[in-house]
């Protein structure tokens, strides 16, 4: 198997890695050059012990060039412009019968569009909604994949490898995979937002509590024992207070009022009729978290959501 890769932030890269140490052939870039750097040095290591073909392209015509057609070519880039900017210089480099996958986080409408787009020209477009966080994208993601039947199975001797066990699906026609990831990301939103809650009141609760007790016998047998749960304690035990991580949460890929997929779950929700206050309650929470004052029991509460976001995610949450 062999793809090209374009894209090589935090989950970009460490996909990558992956994928090489399963014994796929991937020809990488990105736009600017340290990550391109990074990324060889890193699969050099991984190349002593085992076989790892990455070629580090050096600009886009470098990496189509690279790839024998029909190309199958993955992206990992910022969601909105960048994708378009991107898709508009592919479909005027590659050729009829190439398949191009978005990875990213994109909104599912401006994945329609973008898949009658490039149909124009011939090229096949795909879904790929990848959730896992850093840890997922280096060992096996979960992955939500919309496009044609045709398509799928093209391209699922790459998804098998990259995703974990039982990880990967195909959900429906291009848009499906993208939607279902909003509608995750929502969710994940509000299980966050639970569990700061509790944490932030068992910390100011009558009871001296070890957090990282409770939270290590949370997540040994309970009901809420998860990844989620486990990130938390990870927190806890490096960090007790979460002295050094930001109150102002964030949304989508940055810090402060990004809007991210969970907005977009709750207008896909409001449009369908659903009401969806817990989603609407943590989205809220994320919005405002820079009003919340410093050392109070809310900047707690965000804190321990904020802290979770850099366990999966290594968001920018960190003070120092």
């Amino acid at each position: 198997m062999k793809i090209g890769f374009i894209g090589l932030g935090r989950m970009g890269k460490n996909m990558v890695l992956h994928l090489l140490e399963k014994g796929v052939e991937v020809v990488a870039w990105n736009r600017s050059p340290e990550p391109r750097e990074e990324l060889k040095k890193e699969a050099n290591t991984l190349a002593r012990g085992r076989l790892a073909r990455l070629t580090a392209a050096e600009d886009l015509d470098g990496l189509i060039g690279k790839l024998d057609a029909p190309r199958i070519i993955w992206l990992m880039v910022t969601a909105g412009p960048a994708v378009d900017e991107l898709l508009a210089q592919l479909a005027n480099k590659l050729n009829p019968g190439d398949l191009v996958i978005d990875g990213g986080n994109s909104f599912y409408k401006d994945t329609i569009r973008r898949a009658n787009e490039l149909k124009s020209h011939g090229i096949h477009f795909m879904d790929a909604g990848t959730s896992g966080g850093i840890e997922g994208a280096r060992n096996g993601a979960c992955i939500m994949v919309g496009g044609s039947q045709e398509d799928f199975k093209r391209v699922e001797p790459v998804l098998k490898v990259a995703a974990v066990p039982e990880g990967y699906a195909h959900l429906g026609p291009a848009g499906s995979g993208h939607f279902a990831k909003t509608v995750h990301n929502g969710i994940e939103y509000g299980m966050m937002e639970a569990i700061g809650e509790g944490a932030a009141i068992l910390k100011y609760s009558p009871f001296n509590y070890d957090l990282r007790e409770v939270f290590r016998i949370y997540n040994n047998g309970s009901i809420i024992e998860s990844r989620l749960v486990g990130w938390s304690l990870a927190e806890f035990r490096s960090d007790p207070d979460l002295s050094n991580i930001s109150s102002v949460i964030g949304s989508g890929g940055g810090a402060g009022k990004i809007k991210g997929e969970a907005h977009w779950t709750l207008k896909l929700a409001q449009k369908l009729g659903i009401d969806t206050p817990v989603i609407e309650a943590s989205v809220k929470v994320r919005d405002n978290s820079d009003k919340d004052k410093e050392n109070s029991p809310n900047s707690f509460r965000n804190k321990v959501v904020a802290a979770m976001r850099w366990q999966f995610g290594r968001h920018p949450v960190k003070k120092s």
